[in-house]
């Protein structure tokens, strides 16, 4: 099937007028600004790339997908790892018309097949052993499969593509159901590349760490988008490791990186770290469970601008702080909206606005937002009279920061009393001998669910500690949690959140054993 743009703001916007934020080059024209003669592009393990031998690639593989019938609109999906080749692949779909289908390498077989019928691609690719290798006849990357190589000697083409066609399918991480398509287009994240630029106040000169996967938005926009248009190096990692995330920053001198506080927290336990890290200029966290404890021991520990970023796969980074502000901003907040993103913060299920400072459901428009999910009803029951319902829960103040407290989903519902996971989390992170706390709901017959805590600590934390911490604190009873489990690290899913499924139910497992 060919992915139709199923949603369109109302009205005309004025970033759709002339001269706004839609008035800017199509995907294949943006990345092909100038860099220096030579300049690194991309390092993936041995294997560096400069900007003009990943232009000639690009070029090629565009004329190679060519080859193989793939057409304006035509859907090009694989499953890699963060291979230098997925970056070739995207800039190749962009020249050619086709549209982007990144599948999470660690995503298993059961989704990659429903997602292979979803997006139905004229070309499928894999590295070995992952699971689209086995559902398709995909061509295999780094397999010794002729076709790849045939594909990176295709004549070299450009198909001009508009700025409202889909560029990019991404699948959402899943964490509450089936995995959704997010479709982009061309203009809205070239429009998120100069912008993030701009927020960040990268350059030419900046070197960018990435662990995070090339098929996740932040892994997208990070590593690809905006290294981009910066023209500046990005070094991937097929797979975290804080150690190796520690050498790797001192080797080519990495100035940005974005990620979960997980990431940073491993990387300051390595022995000898500060020194490698020395040139770490600029980090952004955008989990849900960033804190203000977290921002200021990482800056302390990192020695960088450490930041918090709100943003998600179908509106990616909507809101950030910059240099001009203050640290306190930076760190207290989840930050302003970045260039033309309008947010509200509503009565859960409303368009109302809720008076400034007051909790309400985080509501976004703006040129970056998707333009829809893989079906109709689906972008129906998402988009509210032009506004995207984030499911989040936050808080403006009448300067316009925001600040995230919560997912609707994610509440826990004790006794009649709503409690957001996230207000639980940033008290327990303010206790000094907690460095990670994620928290969720447990099932009780009596209260409905009891509230759990998992917590990364350097000491012995119980639930005596945590009431007392509480108590000191002046937070209500009912919000201190019931259960407290200590652990050596935090599950994560492919993104890097938490997975908060996998805790609860080990939460409800741990709960019943004597």
């Amino acid at each position: 099937m060919r992915l139709a743009t199923t949603y369109r703001q109302p009205g005309a916007p004025r970033f759709a007028q002339p001269g706004g934020a839609w008035d800017v080059p199509t995907l294949d024209g943006l990345l092909a600004s100038p860099r220096r003669p030579g300049a690194t592009a991309v390092i993936d393990g041995d294997v560096t790339i400069d900007a003009g031998t990943l232009d000639a690639a690009a070029a090629t593989a565009a004329g190679g997908l060519r080859s193989l019938g793939v057409r304006r609109g035509d859907v090009v999906a694989w499953q890699l790892p963060n291979w230098w080749e997925a970056i070739v692949l995207f800039h190749a779909c962009w020249r050619s018309g086709a549209v982007a289908a990144p599948i999470h390498h660690q995503v298993g077989a059961s989704e990659v097949a429903q997602m292979v019928v979803d997006l139905d691609p004229a070309v499928t690719l894999s590295a070995p052993g992952l699971p689209l290798a086995g559902l398709v006849d995909a061509i295999g990357v780094r397999t010794g499969d002729p076709r790849f190589d045939a594909l990176l000697t295709g004549r070299p083409t450009r198909v001009r593509p508009r700025g409202a066609d889909v560029a990019v399918v991404l699948f959402t991480s899943g964490s509450t159901g089936y995995p959704k398509a997010v479709l982009h287009s061309h203009r809205g994240l070239a429009y998120k590349a100069s912008s993030m630029v701009a927020a960040h106040g990268l350059t030419a000169d900046d070197v960018a760490l990435m662990p995070s996967p090339l098929a996740h938005v932040s892994g997208l926009l990070n590593s690809v988008l905006v290294p981009g248009q910066a023209a500046m190096t990005v070094v991937l990692m097929e797979k975290w490791d804080a150690g190796r995330g520690v050498r790797l920053a001192g080797e080519h001198g990495a100035s940005f990186m974005i990620g979960p506080p997980t990431l940073f927290v491993g990387m300051m336990e390595v022995p000898g770290y500060r020194k490698q890290v020395e040139r770490l200029r600029v980090v952004s966290c955008g989990s849900m469970g960033v804190t203000p404890e977290f921002v200021d021991v990482a800056r302390a520990g990192l020695g960088a601008m450490v930041k918090r970023t709100y943003g998600s796969t179908e509106a990616p980074t909507v809101t950030t702080s910059s240099w001009r502000d203050t640290p306190e901003q930076a760190r207290d907040t989840d930050g302003h909206s970045v260039g033309d993103a309008e947010i509200l913060v509503a009565v859960p299920g409303t368009t109302r606005r809720v008076p400034p400072g007051r909790r309400g459901e985080v509501l976004v428009r703006g040129p970056e937002l998707f333009i829809g999910y893989g079906t109709a009803s689906q972008t129906a029951e998402a988009v509210r009279r032009g506004w995207f319902a984030t499911g989040d829960l936050g808080t403006l103040d009448p300067d316009g920061w925001l600040t995230i407290v919560g997912r609707l989903k994610e509440l826990i519902i004790r006794g009649g009393e709503n409690i957001a996971s996230a207000e639980v989390e940033r008290v327990l992170e303010r206790h000094p001998d907690v460095r990670q706390a994620v928290v969720v709901g447990c099932p009780d017959e009596r209260l409905g669910e009891r509230v759990a805590a998992f917590v990364v600590a350097g000491a012995d934390v119980d639930v005596e500690h945590c009431r007392q911490w509480f108590a000191d604190q002046g937070v209500a009873r009912f919000k201190t949690p019931e259960l407290v489990f200590r652990v050596e690290e935090i599950p994560v899913l492919g993104v890097g959140k938490p997975d908060r499924g996998a805790l609860r139910a080990l939460a409800a497992e741990l709960a019943v054993q004597p």
